[in-house]
């Protein structure tokens, strides 16, 4: 299956992602394992799980498929 990752990154260092796997926020500094706390509370993961809806899943056969044509 698919993985779907969003990951916030600041001066080379991951510090919040977002795995659809996991279906939540997890921090990797300090400042991420907040913001992840306080997102996974919030409309925030609310608004990745639909866009995981809306936008991914849909066209993932898409994409993959448009990537296997290119190799």
């Amino acid at each position: 299956g698919a993985e779907f990752i969003d990951s916030y990154v600041f001066n080379q260092v991951e510090h919040i992602r977002f795995n659809s796997t996991v279906g939540k926020y997890v921090g990797y500094t300090e400042h991420g394992v907040y913001n992840a706390e306080t997102w996974n509370k919030g409309s925030v993961l609310a608004q990745e799980l639909g866009a995981l809806e809306r936008y991914c899943k849909p066209n993932a056969a898409i994409l993959y498929s448009a990537v296997l044509d290119k190799t």
